[in-house]
């Protein structure tokens, strides 16, 4: 039963409702997919109710949507937050894949959720303006550094920079993507902290030696 402080904190800071709405749905979805997702469970462990999600977001599948929406807007804001123009064009590039690494190491949820997007072959991600827009946006903030590091000549002139990103998101994903089955294997020794600290210099170095002029390369 919705409570009279529950019915205050949505007129009161309907953000802060959408908020925690889309943060649990995240993890719900995540972990059970858009199919076998509940609404009612997520309703039950916000401060809110299924009448107002529905409200907020129109369907289940809209809140699937705007969960995903908001778990790509979380690495685009922290690549925006790295401030990565002012940096030299080869720390820029550091920066940016020990981001990258670091990002996706802590948020499994967001890889789930690419996963599942992939599984059904990115049919709700295609739909949505908002990721392509965000996507395109860290396309051209990777093209400026790839960009001044060529005019440099610090970068060799090929680099494509949507080659590029392949590569960083490729070595950051399969990371937390294929932890399961790589521990159930071979152990999981190579997740623990320091075996994670030496992956992800070792990460930072094969995008450099990718990107970077052998003049360039220390």
């Amino acid at each position: 039963m919705t409570t009279d402080a529950e019915r205050r904190g949505w007129t009161q800071n309907p953000e802060a409702v959408k908020q925690d709405i889309l943060t649990v749905a995240l993890s719900e979805f995540a972990t059970n997919g858009l199919s076998g997702a509940r609404v009612d469970t997520i309703a039950s462990r916000t401060q809110t109710s299924k009448r107002m999600i529905y409200y907020y977001f129109g369907d289940k599948l809209g809140l699937y949507t705007r969960a995903l929406e908001a778990a790509y807007f979380k690495v685009r804001d922290g690549e925006a937050s790295l401030d990565l123009d002012h940096l030299p064009p080869r720390e820029a590039l550091a920066r940016l894949v020990a981001f990258t690494f670091d990002h996706h190491r802590a948020n499994p949820d967001f890889i789930r959720m690419v996963m599942i997007e992939n599984i059904h072959n990115a049919e709700n991600l295609a739909a949505s303006k908002v990721i392509r827009d965000m996507n395109f946006a860290a396309i051209d903030k990777l093209a400026r550094i790839c960009r001044r590091g060529q005019e440099a000549g610090v970068f060799h002139a090929a680099l494509d920079p949507v080659a590029l990103h392949w590569q960083i998101s490729a070595a950051s994903f399969f990371n937390v993507s294929n932890r399961p089955t790589f521990s159930a294997i071979f152990g999981g020794e190579l997740f623990e902290d320091p075996a994670q600290e030496e992956i992800r210099q070792q990460t930072v170095d094969a995008i450099l030696a990718i990107a970077c002029t052998p003049e360039a390369t220390p």
